[in-house]
């Protein structure tokens, strides 16, 4: 029998357009044919699954771990909607602040338009200016 070359797994788009061509064989002839397998003293060739599934996770760009803030607490996500709240008020959330990495005391200039508001973030440096005139 003669002795099979390993290749390299495949990975990114190479590893799609191969499972694509091999839509129908099994999942695990798949893998093999992608490079998924190590070979075992024995010469038994051993399929791994796992490195296989989560190249093709990552070639299709799905991101399974959660990237969480600094505190490591979940919380949602930013839709970037917001509803103005039964007493008036419109909540910007943490979400949204962390993102633009502001500060407690932060300050912005409010511009409302026909159906807009404009958030203008104030320049420390420039109030620092103002104050000295």
């Amino acid at each position: 029998m003669a002795k099979q070359k390993k290749i390299d797994p495949l990975v990114g788009e190479d590893l799609l357009k191969k499972v694509k061509e091999l839509e129908n064989i099994s999942k695990e002839d798949k893998a093999k044919q992608c490079g998924y397998y190590t070979v075992t003293k024995n010469g038994i060739e051993r399929v791994n699954m796992m490195k296989f599934l989560n190249a093709l996770i990552d070639a299709e760009g799905i991101q399974l771990d959660s990237t969480s803030g600094a505190n490591g607490r979940g919380g949602r996500s930013a839709s970037y909607r917001i509803s103005v709240q039964s007493n008036g008020n419109l909540l910007i959330g943490s979400a949204y602040t962390k993102q633009m990495g502001l500060e407690p005391g932060d300050e912005f200039i409010i511009t409302l338009g026909k159906k807009h508001i404009r958030l203008k973030q104030v320049d420390p440096e420039d109030l620092e200016e103002a104050e000295e005139e």
